[in-house]
Parts: structure tokens; C-alpha cells; sequence
């Protein structure tokens, strides 16, 4: 089932995308895309963050 998770071809991103816009509207679409940009970067900056700490835990 895992191997299935990346497994996305354009329809299914195109399905996917229909039904946002369904759910969230074309006017807050917007909203939703520098909401979910500004997680990822922030994701991104607490693994940085943990892989720096776990690298100066095996220095000492």
C-alpha cells in the first residue's frame, strides 16, 4: 500500500486539484496555496534544524 502513495499520474493530480477547488472555492484557492507553501517551509526548516542538532550530538 506505501508504494501506491507516490504513484500519482497527471489525471489523478488533476482529480485531485477539481476537487479543491470544489471544496475550498476559486476565491480563497489563493489562500490555501501560500498557507500550505509557508508549512512546507517550515517543515523543511524544523528538519534542518533537527538534522543540525543530531549532527553536533555526534561531534561530541
Amino acid at each position: 500500500m506505501l508504494g501506491l502513495i507516490g504513484n500519482f499520474g497527471p489525471w489523478e493530480l488533476v482529480l485531485i486539484l477539481l476537487i479543491v477547488l470544489i471544496i475550498v472555492g476559486p476565491g480563497k484557492l489563493p489562500q490555501v496555496g501560500q498557507s500550505l507553501g509557508k508549512a512546507l517551509q517550515n517543515f523543511r526548516k524544523a528538519k534542518e534544524e533537527d538534522f543540525k542538532e543530531l549532527e553536533e550530538k555526534r561531534e561530541k
